[in-house]
């Protein structure tokens, strides 16, 4: 094969079902990892393979459990979808050299993919994937191909994976506050990995906690993909406007994203749910410890900091490059634009589930529902806009669009000028009032601009000018 089917993007390989993503290919890709986790760690401790609920989710986690059995390892295999970060924690529960999680997260319906986890637990670092990803083509010319254990093989354990999780998540939170809080909430799981998960965590007191999309529907109708942002949660919206309800949750596919919906039915950004989080935790909490975030969320995450007196450290996209670093740190909370938030003491990790048991706890400590909330927020921050676009490319544009990007010098965007420019990961203009930044997907065909604004007047006219900037590129 002359180009290498299994490339890692920001996090995991991902891949369109029945192109990229077969069972040959994933078969190689679980070689790889087996051959990678055996050099590295040995095969003294067990390895965790899970899954979530889109199509065939389950049966490519049996290949990968039978490769990864085939290749020595005790096999800790998940009998029923679960969240990511449940896996992750079953990982360090069971002190596993690692694991492989069968999911594309928020991508759509064709979409599958896999995520590798180290013994921490966290995203593996880009050393990791390469390492696997350079043994994938010798794999499949290998007229021998993987090595495959029979699937009753009593190397391939079969497990619950969630009992534990709930009970870790249980030693995060103050469960019974949030029980008897008399909050009323909606729940949209996106027909993913999470639900049925909060209602359970939540029942037994006056909290009421309301579900739809439980089922599972790979398909993920009506959604252009599992994603908790504004453009896919009309049902969750208009539940929670229809009244009653203090706040609407909404999770990815596999639950390591968290998305806010306030009491009026108007949803909560990424960027401003960070800082609700930020602040639970150092204000509401009093807890301290570094902030970490990546450098296309917000603002409002390094101010909220400062006025706490703890550190903010920043990073490229991706737990791959956070989780590190709150390890390294001991950071209390690392975050990322896309809806990811991890935290002290569970997980260097996103966990979505966590993530919404720690917002209903401020609606619980305070008595205010999210809108209020910010307004908290913002007495310290200021307020703070954000939008984001995605511009799908045609075949061959990103070339053209990375080349204008690095030729590209703006003095201003919709009348502010630019103060700097910043490359860590893409390209962030610096503005008088804010940022706007051009970032090309690592796992799909997009360019995302990104902009966050005091002004809100403003943020509009600054995403057309981004568009503007790029346009002529687009022609591939």
């Amino acid at each position: 094969m002359s180009e290498n089917p299994v490339r890692f993007g920001t996090d995991g390989w991902r891949a369109i079902m029945g192109e990229a993503f077969t069972f040959e290919n994933v078969r190689a890709c679980a070689q790889a990892v087996a051959e990678h986790f055996a050099e590295t760690r040995g095969r003294g401790e067990p390895l965790v393979v899970g899954y979530d609920t889109r199509f065939q989710s389950d049966e490519f986690a049996l290949a990968v459990a039978r490769v990864l059995a085939g290749n020595g390892f005790e096999v800790q295999l998940a009998d029923r979808p679960a969240p990511t970060p449940a896996l992750s924690y079953r990982i360090i529960e069971a002190g596993a050299s690692g694991g492989v999680i069968v999911t594309s997260s928020h991508n759509p319906f064709r979409w599958n993919g896999i995520k590798v986890k180290p013994h921490y637990g966290g995203s593996a670092s880009p050393e990791i994937v390469a390492d696997i990803e350079r043994r994938v083509p010798a794999i499949l010319a290998d007229p021998a191909g993987p090595k495959l254990a029979p699937a009753d093989t009593d190397a391939i354990a079969r497990f619950d994976p969630i009992p534990g999780y709930l009970a870790g998540l249980g030693r995060q939170v103050d469960l019974d506050r949030i029980r008897g809080a008399g909050l009323r909430v909606a729940v949209d799981p996106m027909y993913g990995a999470g639900a049925g998960l909060l209602p359970e965590l939540l029942d037994g007191g006056s909290t009421r906690v309301e579900e739809i999309h439980t089922e599972r529907n790979p398909l993920f109708p009506g959604l252009r993909a599992p994603e908790p942002i504004a453009s896919n949660l009309d049902a969750l919206l208009s539940l929670v406007a229809g009244g009653g309800f203090d706040a609407g949750i909404a999770n990815d596919g596999d639950a390591d994203r968290v998305g806010l919906v306030d009491g009026s039915g108007a949803y909560v950004d990424q960027l401003r749910t960070f800082a609700l989080l930020v602040e639970y935790l150092l204000g509401a909490r009093g807890l301290r410890g570094a902030v970490v975030k990546s450098v296309t969320t917000t603002a409002m995450a390094r101010l909220l900091a400062e006025h706490h007196g703890a550190a903010c450290i920043e990073t490229p996209v991706g737990f791959k490059h956070i989780g590190p670093v709150m390890m390294r740190e001991d950071a209390l909370i690392g975050g990322e634009e896309s809806g990811g938030y991890g935290f002290r003491g569970h997980l260097p990790e996103r966990d979505g589930i966590l993530s919404a048991l720690y917002l209903l706890d401020a609606m619980a400590i305070s008595g205010k529902g999210p809108a209020e909330l910010l307004e908290d927020v913002f007495a310290i921050t200021g307020p703070h806009y954000y939008e984001r676009v995605d511009l799908e490319l045609e075949p061959g544009a990103n070339v053209n669009v990375r080349a204008a990007l690095d030729a590209a010098s703006p003095r201003e965007f919709a009348g502010l000028p630019v103060e700097g420019v910043d490359t860590t990961d893409g390209w962030r203009f610096l503005l008088s009032e804010g940022w706007v930044l051009f970032r090309l997907s690592g796992t799909e065909p997009l360019l995302r601009i990104y902009t966050e604004l005091r002004d809100e007047s403003k943020v509009g006219p600054v995403i057309e000018a981004g568009q503007a900037l790029v346009g002529d590129a687009f022609a591939g």
